[in-house]
């Protein structure tokens, strides 16, 4: 098995939990750069995914399986976005190119983002797989997405007989989470869109790592692991409530203002408040899971509300005691300018 992307908290986190699994007998890890954290017994290998190397690394090592989590939304230490979309897209293709060449490769596991439907007024209410998106992607993370699922879907077609699974995970938080989101949240005051209480699904950790492996291996009797599945923990949190919960308060503005100073955090370096997270940040998303469940066969081991329970707890107390701030929120949420009553992804006016 060839794992990419190991550099990062999750795929070292992967790498040495795979490892565990008796089927496997050897993982090569991949990166540009070497991990800072340790791979257990895998075999690491110092290689950019941009490059046509990659093809050599899997005819070396006789790959019968690649994971591919070296598709991200967040530059490691000193990287820039251009990095970032190079790696997402350039990279990809390369790995595919490469894939497609090796006789020895029969599975691909992918991870994405349900980033690929975007966040639009007129969205429906639950996006399934098979759900086009309103209004695609028109820059940052989400496209690299959409762009990265397409050469996907090519390879799929060319080599029929790799068994291919995409995983569109939602928002992943947990303890060591690193995105833009967790970045968000773990600013002091929360500034939000006035008018908009968006509903958001977040994923753990813990079980991103537990579909992966179920998704790296031979289908279990019963279940199908090819094919694309959202992979989210049950039930939504509104914007509201995950602020009450880490107890921080909230700075509602009107758009054109939370522009202006998501532009000027991101110069700072603060948080990546991208034009793609303003958008989630207004009108949120929300997708099904009733193909991971019923033809993946994975159950979440954690909810939405749990899994943003835990990563509030890593995060330390915020500025006001949650139970000070519920009443306040609640209140100030029931207000008809702020939407009261109304389906929270739509604007009061």
């Amino acid at each position: 098995m060839l794992v990419t992307g190991v550099a990062r908290q999750l795929g070292g986190r992967f790498v040495r939990r795979i490892q565990r699994d008796p089927q496997v007998d050897r993982v090569v890890a991949v990166d540009a750069v070497p991990p800072e954290h340790h791979l257990g017994g895998a075999d690491f290998v110092q290689a950019d995914i941009r490059q046509p190397a990659i093809a050599r690394v899997l005819a070396e090592h006789t790959v019968d399986t690649v994971v591919h989590m070296d598709v991200t939304g967040t530059a490691l230490s000193g990287g820039s976005r251009t990095t970032v979309k190079e790696t997402n897209v350039i990279g990809t293709m390369q790995l595919l190119g490469a894939c497609q060449k090796s006789p020895t490769v029969k599975r691909l596991v992918v991870k994405s983002s349900t980033n690929v439907y975007g966040s639009a007024p007129r969205d429906p209410a639950v996006f399934t797989e098979t759900t086009p998106p309103k209004s695609l992607p028109s820059g940052g993370f989400a496209k690299d997405t959409v762009e990265v699922e397409g050469y996907v879907r090519g390879f799929a077609r060319r080599r029929p007989d790799v068994a291919v699974c995409v995983l569109r995970f939602a928002n992943i938080l947990g303890p060591s989470a690193d995105s833009p989101l967790a970045s968000y949240f773990s600013l002091p005051v929360l500034p939000t869109v006035f008018g908009y209480d968006p509903r958001l699904q977040f994923v753990h950790e813990d079980d991103v790592i537990e579909v992966l492996r179920l998704a790296s291996h031979e289908p279990e009797r019963g279940t199908l692991n090819s094919g694309t599945f959202n992979i989210a923990g049950d039930g939504v949190l509104l914007l509201s409530q995950c602020a009450r919960r880490l107890g921080r308060p909230t700075v509602p503005l009107l758009l054109p203002a939370l522009s202006w100073a998501g532009t000027a955090v991101r110069t700072l370096g603060v948080t990546d408040f991208s034009p793609e997270q303003l958008r989630l940040l207004t009108h949120g998303r929300v997708v099904s899971t009733n193909q991971m469940r019923e033809t993946l066969g994975y159950k979440p081991k954690y909810t939405t509300a749990e899994t943003f329970a835990d990563f509030a707890r890593s995060r330390g107390p915020g500025l006001l005691p949650p139970e000070a701030l519920a009443g306040a929120v609640d209140r100030i949420a029931a207000l008809p300018v702020l939407g009261g009553g109304h389906p929270p992804t739509q604007s009061a006016n």
